[in-house]
């Protein structure tokens, strides 16, 4: 259900933030990964896939695991087409079962796709020595285009920065404010000439017209920092230039708030800009606390000691 709480005239209202402003829209805008939750259809699959974008942004463990199901895979169609040609356009193999038979060439097909060649089975026939020029020159080009996926993956600018699950609702100066903070967490790696801009979307109804989404940019406390060598908690005072102000639990609920955060810096390992986004939704903005300090003086008075493990904690307000 939509809020019919007035919004301040005053709050600056943001009509570029590229999202729909009719209600027919399902979940968040923005997920916590900072991927936009949304699905396109109306096309082919094929015009909407791209396999090298896809490949570049799959999590490491599943990149991983489609290597190797592609090496094991385009080797044993190989294998299979070896063995329909005929054991006896190979040399070298042991006689035995057809599964012992089956395996000698599985790894005689993997010694060819990766142009080892240890020399133990070789092709003999015109059609096995076909397949198997074949299959090295598939197996060069799925090196090369292996080897640029990897690099491409490793030298991607990251941020390596961790948001906090959580926005809060603190106590500030005389009033309140909406709180996140975040941190690098990658050791010797700062991010420099930091800016942040963060924007919300409320459903709103207003002089009895279809429910529709506002969207406002929130003034913040510091939109800039120099350097971020430690955590950096993100402030937006709720007083009367806020479209917040006034706002109860229940008031975020029925606007179905969502924050929209998107942070760019310069990382001097890659030497290039690196962005990062994510949101908030009204579930994910906690009333009446507050976050504890994540950082303390080491024993020896030298050297601050960052506590990442505390970037989610907070306790009540007191």
């Amino acid at each position: 259900m939509p809020t019919y709480k007035k919004i301040n005239p005053f709050s600056k209202q943001n009509n570029d933030t590229g999202f729909a402003t009719t209600s027919d829209v399902g979940g968040r805008f923005i997920n916590k990964d900072g991927t936009y939750n949304l699905v396109k259809v109306g096309m082919p699959f094929r015009k909407r896939f791209s396999i090298f974008h896809n490949m570049l942004n799959l999590p490491q463990w599943k990149f991983i695991l489609v290597i190797f199901i592609f090496f094991i895979g385009i080797n044993i169609i190989f294998t299979t087409i070896y063995f329909i040609i005929g054991a006896g356009q190979l040399e070298g193999l042991t006689t035995g079962s057809s599964w012992k038979t089956f395996r000698e060439i599985f790894y005689f097909s993997t010694q060819t796709f990766t142009t080892v060649g240890y020399g133990h089975v070789n092709p003999s026939g015109d059609a096995s020595n076909v397949v198997a020029a074949i299959e090295a020159l598939t197996g060069f080009l799925s090196l090369a285009i292996a080897t640029g996926l990897i690099y491409g993956r490793f030298s991607k600018p990251k941020s390596y920065l961790q948001f906090s699950d959580e926005a809060l609702i603190s106590p500030y100066k005389e009033g309140k404010a909406l709180m996140f903070r975040f941190a690098a967490y990658k050791d010797k790696h700062t991010l420099t000439d930091l800016e942040i801009r963060v924007n919300t979307g409320l459903l709103v109804v207003e002089n009895e017209k279809p429910p529709a989404y506002k969207y406002f940019s929130l003034s913040l406390e510091r939109t800039r920092v120099e350097t971020m060598p430690m955590s950096w908690t993100v402030v937006h005072a709720i007083d009367e230039n806020s479209p917040f102000y006034g706002f109860t639990e229940e008031d975020m609920r029925t606007a179905d708030v969502e924050l929209y955060v998107m942070l760019r810096g310069f990382d001097d390992v890659f030497s290039n800009y690196v962005q990062q986004r994510t949101s908030y939704t009204y579930s994910e903005i906690i009333f009446n606390r507050k976050f504890e300090p994540m950082y303390h003086e080491s024993d020896d008075g030298k050297t601050t000691i960052l506590e990442l493990h505390k970037l989610n904690r907070h306790n009540e307000a007191g």
